[in-house]
């Protein structure tokens, strides 16, 4: 596969409009499955790209974790080939930003660099049981007080406390200062400057379940509660300041370091979704759905999550999440498990070829459920099925899975909020796909809006990096150069909408505590 799609002719095109051998900006932005580069220019176009999948590892029921050289190694790879690959000298890149998957959790010696262990990943579940210890011991008031969070497996907080726990002599070695924990953007951080920056940012920091969102800061009495010393928490900086250099031996020059936020946080600076109210989704492994409730944390009262989304220029920014685990993941599981499908771009032409689903629900529960249900239990369900259901029918119902569990936080978001959804904002590699979001704006009743940048991710990560450095100006700046490519309009009457969604809530019924503890 050839990773960069960048064209020279047009990179130099740009570089020389730019007026500036300091004409790009390269995003990082290291994913579930894939770590990808991404060079953008002063119109926030795209205009290389270099992409790279790592292996997933699932060594028992319920667990899922990465070589944390692997994400490294493959991060560092795509940077140089998208330069390499379109002509582009590191002197021409005027500063780099990291986005990354979030809560994914590392350990590693700060002496040697070596994690001590492979990742364990967002989607992992062996912290569920001591998750339920919390919340029957009365925590969870406590922490979703101060985190905005729920009690979940989801969260980096007891996956740190797992390893603490597990590796021989971790917790000691951490008390001494040996060790270093992070989030994978603390890695690459950690990577790029050879060990001189151990940082994080609040928004990845609020998916910890031990940052104070109020007070901005690492909490001592959650620290407490998981057992976990402080001396192996990373700094927090700013998601849009200037963080560090990069090494120059990486890429031929000391690029700054200026730019760090969360995957989701970045998708929603990225679709410059900057005022209340604004709501984005982003189709990827799972489906993340934000809203910007502003300056102030808005506590949800349908167990939506408040996050931090970015801080910039001394300013707090909050969301409100809604986390669905299994979106993307869904098509992949029916390719790579199910063997329904060859190629992951086939499934929209064979979910087309049937009118409807066939009265088949998939309910793609298979790491449990996030938002509104946080049901660790929950596990994976096709109900419906008669003589007469193909591999057609289970297409559709997978791809509507994925709109119906949007369409839930969605409702709930709109509820906790008090503010009625204008449009969605969509993102991520099944945004790509005109059936889903035909069907999700039939599904919430306003209009679904694709824009023709849909690397918001990475998008979002240059943003940030760049307005630290000046490369772009102001917010104002960079509304003015968001654009829609497609909408998608409602076309169903309020009853088929209100009947599609009770059928779905039936299946979810079913599919709920399943697995035992």
């Amino acid at each position: 596969m050839k990773p960069s799609d960048g064209n020279p002719e047009t990179l130099t095109r740009a570089s020389q409009a730019a007026g500036s051998p300091a004409s790009y900006v390269l995003a990082l932005d290291q994913g579930t499955t894939s770590s990808r580069a991404v060079l953008f220019d002063r119109a926030g176009k795209r205009c290389a790209l270099a992409q790279q999948e790592f292996p997933q590892h699932f060594p028992q029921p319920g667990w899922v974790e990465h070589d944390a050289d692997d994400l490294w190694q493959s991060q560092l790879a795509v940077a140089r080939r998208v330069l390499h690959e379109n002509g582009v000298a590191a002197s021409q890149v005027a500063v780099l930003g990291i986005t990354n998957q979030r809560e994914t959790t590392l350990l590693w010696d700060r002496a040697s660099g070596r994690p001590l262990a492979r990742a364990i990943v967002w989607q992992d579940r062996r912290t569920a049981p001591f998750c339920e210890e919390l919340t029957a011991a009365g925590h969870a008031d406590l922490i979703r007080r101060k985190t905005g969070l729920e009690i979940d497996a989801y969260f980096s907080g007891t996956k740190l406390r797992w390893l603490l726990d597990n590796l021989p002599g971790a917790r000691a070695r951490a008390k001494r200062g040996e060790l270093a924990f992070g989030t994978v953007d603390s890695w690459l951080a950690w990577n790029l400057t050879a060990g001189r920056a151990h940082v994080t940012d609040a928004s990845n920091a609020s998916r910890t379940m031990l940052f104070d969102i109020h007070r901005r800061c690492w909490d001592d009495e959650l620290l407490a509660l998981l057992d976990i010393p402080a001396t192996v928490l990373p700094e927090i900086v700013e998601s849009s300041s200037r963080i560090a250099e990069i090494d120059a031996g990486l890429l031929g020059a000391p690029i700054p370091l200026a730019g760090i936020a969360g995957d989701q946080q970045a998708a929603t600076f990225g679709q410059v979704c900057l005022r209340q109210g604004m709501a984005k989704n982003t189709y990827g492994t799972g489906c993340f759905l934000m809203m910007n409730t502003g300056a102030q944390p808005m506590k949800s009262r349908h167990r939506m999550l408040t996050t931090v989304g970015w801080q910039r220029g001394g300013h707090t920014t909050y969301l409100l999440e809604g986390s669905v685990f299994m979106g993307g993941a869904t098509v992949q599981w029916l390719r790579d498990g199910l063997g329904l499908i060859a190629r992951a771009d086939e499934i929209e032409a064979l979910a087309a070829s049937v009118p409807d689903n066939g009265g088949v629900f998939l309910v793609p529960a298979h790491t449990g459920l996030g938002a509104p249900y946080w049901d660790p239990y929950a596990r994976g369900a096709l109900l419906g099925m008669t003589r007469g259901t193909s591999r057609a029918h289970i297409a559709r119902a997978t791809l509507e899975a994925i709109a119906f569990q949007s369409a839930e936080v969605l409702i709930a978001m709109q509820l906790d909020s008090g503010w009625p959804l204008s449009e969605l904002r969509v993102d991520g590699g099944a945004a790509g796909n005109n059936l889903l979001l035909q069907f999700q704006a039939d599904l919430l009743g306003v209009e679904v809006v694709r824009p023709r940048v849909t690397e918001t991710t990475a998008l979002g990560a240059a943003f940030l990096a760049g307005l630290a450095v000046g490369f772009w100006q102001n917010e104002a700046e960079l509304a003015a150069q968001w654009q829609a490519e497609r909408r998608f309009t409602p076309a169903i009457p309020d009853a088929q909408r209100d009947s599609l969604l009770g059928d779905w809530r039936r299946a979810v019924d079913r599919a709920r505590n399943w697995a035992q503890p």
